[in-house]
């Protein structure tokens, strides 16, 4: 929900009147500003400090609620790597952390107080104190330490959405548990809510369902995998495969050990099952779902595939008996059904649609994808839960009580919110974050990938919150989604690559109000959380040099001049003048750089990290 301000008002007056016994010792230290912390997301009121206060190797958390004993278990967890040890505590006094439960307006919202009596996180329950843990973590070493010096900081936040979501998709390549923990890890360290998991696709069905077990045997597996990039290819014969074998799927425990993880971390899983689009692997192990009889694979290609579930009595009892098992294994509310591109090549064929159109009184097949929704919407409600679906669901028409997801850019959402439906907004030339990060098409120094371009400064500037709707329309905004597509990410590795820095931008996108944001100042705080990423060994990508671009360039005395600077605290930038690719050979940047304008050149330049790895090149032809 859009943040309130009069809530801030209130946040503020209550950590005023909490921190009366503090404001000695923090009026003796010179204020600095908020922006030298490095915070990502950026909190909402911070008030900062030159006066530290040293926590020892040995911690003491003070934790009384089941909540805060449980927030007080993850920073043990968190703070290990740090060589601290934690203990908890029922002695206030004693406890140099002290979790501490109050009524606040907003449940995520939290206070945070470093000074001489120590570390203070105030919050409603267990989201705040575990988002004010995590903003404590930003303000600790990345590395080991005896004792660890914290800035003396006020901090009253909260998010200014409820819905601060991020998504993988594990059935075009598959992720084994310990990397989606580590997925969900990521989410949960900048403030992101909602881990929505791709379960159900073409390309493989992933999740164990006990009344049908040949989704496991058969729907799991395809025979191979795609080679290369499937846009490019224009004839049959330029399609070539692998020959591999390839697939995966999760069991119900391991199901249950995922969503417990995310809950500890105050995530919600929202499992996605596609229907009636995108089964062409449930027709692999139980053909009799579709319209038209035949042998039906696992596919192997990427796109759309015209052979979908006919929507029968037998497909809705499947759907049923499938949903009934999701639905004991999510405690969530929602339930994602897809419900995009889904052709009805084989319904406007089947003499079972003609006659569930006469019927149901529908005169255009496409209107039947509606009636299939909310029989499903229907079921899912006698479950307690909640359908939510991409924004085609909304073309069929659906009932106000559906929440759409808005990806298609933001048309279907203004139309859905403006009808009184509750939105995600996901647009893909903003939060597809599976896109590009080089303008070069299919850039030969980057890995393969589906198609665009997608900067950083692209996703930190949208804004959820469409102008076209009216204050009240957009309370029906829930809040963003990123998502991560994997046609072509085909390990855990180039996840990360794909996922860091963007995350970094989505999280400030999701957690403050647009008018609070400015990427002029995010990119320093941002380049701060590096060191943070090394030291829990994240594969991301290295951003180029900023300033080798043609509105960067100033001329002079016949000369282009450029002035390089690296995001990457501590890196070099290293350069070349006659189109070769840059390394730790060629020449070191140490001044701004002048080349001649009346000969054509082209100027490369790449960012070296302190830990060696190397960013793709910013590139610019002068002429």
């Amino acid at each position: 929900m859009p943040f309130n301000f009069l809530l801030t008002t209130r946040i503020l007056g209550l950590l005023t009147v909490g921190l009366l016994a503090s404001q000695p010792a923090l009026a003796q230290s010179a204020e600095i500003s908020a922006q030298s912390l490095g915070l990502v997301p950026l909190p909402r009121e911070v008030k900062a400090y030159a006066a530290t206060y040293t926590l020892p190797q040995q911690i003491s958390v003070y934790a009384a609620s089941p909540d805060a004993r449980n927030v007080a278990s993850l920073l043990k967890e968190m703070l290990a790597p740090l060589g601290k040890t934690v203990t908890l505590t029922t002695n206030s006094q004693a406890a140099q952390i002290k979790l501490l439960t109050a009524a606040m307006p907003n449940s995520e919202g939290y206070q945070l107080v470093v000074d001489k009596a120590g570390v203070r996180i105030t919050a409603a329950g267990g989201s705040g104190l575990f988002y004010g843990s995590q903003t404590l973590l930003q303000l600790l070493p990345t590395k080991s330490t005896a004792s660890a010096r914290v800035p003396y900081v006020r901090i009253a936040d909260e998010p200014a959405f409820k819905w601060r979501g991020a998504m993988l998709d594990v059935c075009r390549h598959f992720f084994p548990v310990e990397f989606v923990k580590k997925y969900i890890d990521f989410l949960a360290a900048y403030k992101l809510n909602t881990f929505h998991w791709h379960l159900t696709d073409d390309q493989g069905w992933r999740i164990a369902i006990k009344k049908y077990p040949k989704l496991t045997q058969i729907s799991a597996f395809r025979k191979e995998t795609l080679l290369g990039a499937q846009q490019t290819l224009k004839t049959p014969a330029d399609f070539k495969y692998d020959g591999q074998p390839y697939g995966g799927f999760y069991t119900q425990e391991q199901i249950k050990e995922v969503v417990a993880y995310a809950q500890k971390r105050y995530i919600t899983v929202v499992p996605e099952i596609e229907m009636p689009g995108h089964s062409v692997a449930i027709l692999a192990a139980y053909p009799e779902l579709a319209c038209k009889p035949g042998t039906y694979e696992v596919w192997t290609k990427w796109g759309v595939n015209e052979e979908i579930v006919c929507p029968t009595e037998p497909t809705f009892r499947f759907f049923e008996d499938v949903l009934t098992e999701v639905a004991a294994l999510f405690p969530g509310k929602y339930i994602h059904i897809g419900g995009d591109e889904a052709p009805k090549t084989r319904w406007k064929e089947s003499p079972a649609v003609q006659e569930i159109m006469k019927r149901e009184n529908i005169t255009d097949v496409e209107k039947v994808q509606g009636w299939f929704n909310r029989r499903i919407e229907t079921f899912l409600a006698s479950k307690g839960k909640k359908l939510i679906g991409w924004d085609e669901i909304l073309e069929a028409g659906i009932p106000a009580s559906a929440t759409i997801m808005s990806w298609r850019g933001e048309k279907a959402g203004i139309e859905a919110a403006k009808h009184g439906n509750d939105v995600v907004m996901s647009p893909s030339g903003y939060l597809y974050i599976d896109a590009g990060q080089n303008p070069v098409p299919h850039s030969p120094n980057e890995p393969l990938m589906i198609c665009c371009y997608l900067p950083l400064d692209k996703i930190y500037n949208y804004n959820p919150l469409p102008k076209e709707l009216t204050a009240e329309e957009q309370k029906h905004i829930l809040g963003p989604q990123a998502n991560m597509w994997t046609e072509y990410i085909t390990t855990p590795e180039k996840v990360e690559y794909m996922l860091f820095p963007r995350l970094l931008a989505v999280s400030e996108v999701a957690w403050m109000p647009a008018a609070r944001k400015s990427y002029a100042d995010f990119l320093p705080r941002m380049s701060k959380q590096f060191a943070r990423l090394d030291a829990q060994k994240i594969k991301y990508r290295v951003p180029e040099p900023v300033g080798l671009d043609s509105t960067s360039l100033v001329k002079q005395d016949g000369r282009a001049v450029f002035t390089l600077r690296s995001l990457v605290p501590g890196a070099q930038i290293r350069y070349t003048l006659d189109g070769k690719m840059p390394d730790e050979t060629t020449e070191l940047y140490t001044k701004p750089l002048a080349v001649p304008l009346d000969n054509r050149l082209t100027v490369r330049a790449i960012t070296i990290a302190p830990n060696g790895r190397k960013s793709p090149p910013a590139e610019l032809l002068v002429k």
